[in-house]
């Protein structure tokens, strides 16, 4: 068994009321991890959709144990392997974490002999836009069909009545879309919302619409992470060749949470934090990545227990000031809710 990541402790004031709040830590949680990977086949598409789950291990015995669902979206350049530490801290909290690999915008662009060149042309391309949600509704397709399914290894497993959808940067993206953002480049609709999902999180979210209408759909919880430094990679000032993920300044990052007003919403800001925190340097590291990541691990795993595992205590350490203290002046942390949840 794996170490405890939480210790109880008293909070008062979550929703008015005194409840055991839970205090976050980033240390992995009491599950050992397993590892599945497979490509799934869309025929609709002809489309290949590679995945990597990170699953909590059961004991012996103890196969009709359940537990809910993240689906993570990768950015522009990685893959089912990218973004490791969150899947297997996930795991090993109590959810099976499938990591989707995006064919078009993945790792596989930057092969040939100008990969920064071909990323910022994938970048460009409509249809890469277009079928990121589209593979992550079809990998809650196939979970589906999967859990059901006796000789796949995590059959019966899944609660898919509790399902997050989490990702980075061309992820985020990714995760607005699914969550209900409308975005001009899905086509007429501008819509690829999946009503499945309960809760998400977007980290580095690209420029979106810039009103509320945009994001009047999204009704399930989300829980945005950026930095004061979160430049898209290779920002060029005044460019308008990259439309749909590129070009996004720090400050145009907070344009989901601002504009979203009809679900709770959060809203972490590392304080000197850049676009390479979320997902990890290709060499080297900064002084703050270790204390950013541990937060991250942190505070997005008290989100999920707040709103897939219905756990009050998640959420008053969310919401009353547990994670505000613990996060100290490494940045700032904010919430909002609508109205109608005012209760």
């Amino acid at each position: 068994m794996r170490q405890l990541s939480y210790l109880l402790i008293v909070a008062f004031g979550f929703i008015g009321r005194v409840v055991a709040a839970t205090e976050y830590r980033a240390q992995p949680g009491p599950f050992e991890i397993g590892k599945i990977e497979q490509v799934w086949h869309d025929p609709a598409r002809n489309r290949d959709v590679p995945v990597r789950i990170y699953y909590p291990k059961t004991e012996a015995g103890n196969e009709l144990t359940s537990f809910p669902v993240i689906v993570f979206s990768h950015g522009l350049g990685g893959s089912r392997e990218s973004y490791s530490y969150l899947g297997e801290h996930w795991a090993s909290c109590g959810y099976v974490s499938v990591h989707v690999q995006h064919h078009g915008s993945d790792k596989d662009v930057m092969r040939g002999l100008r990969p920064l060149k071909a990323l910022r042309e994938a970048a460009t391309i409509p249809a890469n836009a277009i079928n990121r949600p589209v593979d992550i509704t079809f990998a809650i397709d196939r979970l589906t069909a999967l859990n059901s399914d006796t000789a796949f290894p995590l059959h019966g497993q899944l609660d898919l009545l509790r399902l997050g959808v989490a990702g980075h940067s061309f992820g985020a993206f990714t995760t607005m879309a699914v969550a209900g953002a409308h975005l001009p480049v899905l086509g007429d609709n501008g819509s690829s919302r999946d009503p499945r999902v309960k809760a998400a999180i977007a980290m580095s979210t690209p420029t979106t619409q810039n009103n509320d209408a945009a994001f009047d759909d999204i009704t399930i919880p989300v829980f945005h992470m950026t930095g004061t430094k979160d430049e898209a990679p290779g920002r060029r000032s005044g460019s308008e060749v990259d439309l749909i993920v590129g070009n996004t300044k720090a400050s145009e990052r907070l344009r989901p949470y601002l504009h979203t007003q009809r679900a709770p919403t959060y809203l972490l800001v590392f304080e000197g934090g850049d676009h390479m925190v979320f997902s990890g340097r290709l060499a080297g590291s900064r002084a703050t990545d270790q204390p950013f990541q541990d937060l991250i691990l942190a505070s997005s795993t008290a989100f999920w227990d707040a709103w897939l595992k219905d756990a009050a205590d998640a959420r008053g350490w969310l919401e009353s000031g547990g994670f505000a203290t613990t996060l100290g002046r490494l940045g700032t942390f904010d919430q909002k809710r609508p109205a109608t949840d005012l209760k």
